[in-house]
């Protein structure tokens, strides 16, 4: 096993691009070094990038934020100015792992962990998050729910640590920020899920919501995204739809929580039935659209 930490992502870039074996990016860790400590992998190379310029920063400009890859979760919840414009972002960060965990893991590595039941991604995708990505043939952007494309596999015993899920992502490509445009007046966004436990849970079932209104508080565009209730993240328009052009009254949560109740493609597990991930999606939707249009002025 080799490992280098390059000072350039040009340097990281070619180096991933090429390796002639597996090769692994470290930035936080939280997952891969699990799965390295309980022998589950073993990569030819480690990348470890947080000595890359700019990577441990989140910049803030006037068309919005920019977090990089190895900025900890922890960093996010202490930024005022992205607890403001962003708080359904910052409170689905804020709930990954234990407070230790939290000053090393990151959103980048929760996204390209591509887990159906991450908690940051939902909350990203209804912010309209993008990812930036640095690769052998330059930069390009994408909408964060193009990244992850598929589950890992997962292990009968409950202690075995799931495999990192399918990304888009390709040989040598590195995400090196998540980009948030400047929130919109009148908006807010915020996040849910349901666990077994009161902390320190995978998400059974999850939601995000992010509410734009106009002046008389009627919502004039939304977006909806649902975890661990498919293979990928879900981004439901119709349930949009059924918010856009209405306030907030109760036949508008009605149909919000009926159409991601049948949006969802979950599966059957020890955690919860179908029926049940089914029932709680709507009931989670519901909350977090009542929390953001709360955030955004709405009355």
């Amino acid at each position: 096993m080799r490992y280098i930490r390059p000072l350039s992502m040009e340097d990281a870039v070619g180096q991933l691009a090429g390796s002639p074996g597996t090769a692994a990016i470290l930035a936080g860790g939280s997952d891969l070094l699990v799965r390295m400590k309980g022998g589950f992998i073993e990569p030819d190379l480690i990348v470890d990038i947080k000595s890359i310029d700019g990577l441990g920063e989140i910049g803030e400009t006037a068309e919005g934020f920019s977090i990089g890859a190895a900025v900890p979760c922890a960093l996010m919840g202490e930024s005022a100015a992205l607890n403001r414009e962003w708080p359904g972002v910052v409170e689905a960060a804020k709930l990954i792992g234990s407070k230790q965990v939290q000053g090393r893991c990151t959103i980048v590595g929760n996204l390209c962990n591509a887990s159906p039941a991450a908690d940051s991604v939902p909350a990203l995708v209804a912010a309209g998050a993008r990812a930036s990505i640095v690769g052998p043939g330059g930069r390009r952007t994408v909408a964060v729910e193009a990244v992850p494309t598929g589950p890992g596999k997962t292990s009968a015993v409950e202690a075995v640590p799931p495999g990192p899920g399918k990304t888009s992502l390709a040989k040598g490509e590195i995400i090196e920020a998540i980009l948030l445009d400047r929130r919109a007046p009148r908006s807010g966004d915020a996040y849910l899920r349901f666990i077994p436990r009161t902390e320190m849970d995978i998400a059974v079932v999850s939601a995000g919501v992010n509410l734009t209104l106009d002046e008389q508080g009627v919502v004039k565009s939304a977006r909806v995204a649902l975890g661990a209730a498919a293979p990928t993240v879900l981004l439901v328009e119709e349930a949009a739809e059924a918010l856009i052009g209405r306030k907030l009254d109760e036949a508008a949560l009605e149909r919000l929580a009926k159409v991601c109740s049948g949006a969802c493609r979950p599966i059957d597990d020890k955690r919860g039935t179908v029926e049940f991930r089914r029932k709680v999606a709507g009931v989670l939707a519901r909350r977090a659209a009542t929390t953001a249009y709360a955030r955004a002025g709405g009355k």
